[in-house]
């Protein structure tokens, strides 16, 4: 049973189903069960009455119609927001040199070899450059539609956490992104490797994910300004995920830098300060108020 447990990545076929040459994969639907658990999570608080107040708008049919249209613009607006993002911050963060020298490859899904051009898809995105793709996308759709940017980020962020959390098993299921080698009865065979490694895509998904979303739908209505709910989703991520790098392998592409630090590691260090700043900046001014 144990060494069932073990091999289970070596089980798992990425590859739902295909017909010719098109193909499901388990990570696409995890991308779509995560859009859906983000829309469901929203509705139902939008149902419960806690929308934020400017979502309301007057010439709706109904007020939750309103707020149900505004949240389905949001969630629009983040996923090609989170899309761009993520494929740029791969590019800068992790192989700009490569891209440097191969721009065709950074623009469209396609590698260039000395056959020509071959179809790859888009196999790189950064979840730091895509939260930056979404934070910079909802700010500007909050000024474009007059609402209040942090009652926004607040009312996304425990849906956020909750999606996230399929991300990281579609990762596991896509059999990428596995963590270090070990002898911790935890490790798992992943392709043909012959050594145990750690999950780390699971362990992300539940601390990233599972942890971070009831934390943060504990505290959804608790805010004391506008803006903490937020803050805490982005200071607990960046904790979150400097921790789990220890256990995940070193990007191919950068390694560890100066021997200690992942490049994830870097990137969550700038965010959980950034976080931090603005959360006692916030939270400072609240009270002096």
């Amino acid at each position: 049973m144990f060494s069932f447990y073990q091999h289970i990545p070596q089980y798992l076929d990425p590859i739902i189903f295909s017909i010719g040459s098109f193909a499901i994969r388990w990570y696409s639907l995890m991308y779509v069960a995560g859009i859906l658990t983000a829309f469901f999570l929203l509705r139902w608080r939008i149902g419960k009455g806690e929308a934020p107040q400017d979502f309301k708008i007057s010439n709706s049919k109904t007020e939750k119609s309103g707020e149900l249209g505004i949240t389905l613009d949001i969630l629009l607006v983040g996923f090609w927001g989170m899309l761009f993002g993520g494929r740029l911050g791969y590019i800068l963060f992790y192989n700009f040199p490569y891209y440097l020298q191969n721009p065709v490859e950074a623009l469209l899904p396609v590698a260039v070899s000395g056959d020509g051009l071959r179809i790859t898809g888009y196999y790189g995105l950064s979840y730091h450059g895509a939260l930056l793709g979404v934070i910079a996308s909802g700010y500007v759709f909050s000024k474009i539609r007059k609402l209040d940017f942090w009652r926004v980020a607040d009312f996304v962020a425990p849906a956020a956490a909750g999606a996230y959390f399929f991300g990281r098993i579609g990762n596991f299921l896509n059999g990428e992104l596995w963590g270090r080698e070990t002898n911790s009865f935890l490790g798992m065979y992943f392709g043909e490797d012959f050594f145990l490694r750690h999950p780390s895509q699971l362990y992300e998904a539940f601390l990233e994910g599972l942890v971070l979303f009831l934390l943060l739908w504990i505290i959804r209505n608790k805010g004391r300004f506008d803006g903490q709910v937020f803050l805490v989703y982005i200071v607990g991520y960046a904790f979150f995920r400097y921790v789990s790098e220890y256990f995940r392998s070193p990007d191919w592409q950068s390694g560890l830098i100066l021997g200690i630090f992942s490049t994830g590691q870097l990137l969550s260090l700038c965010m959980l300060a950034g976080g931090s700043l603005l959360y006692f900046q916030k939270n400072r001014k609240n009270a002096i108020i």
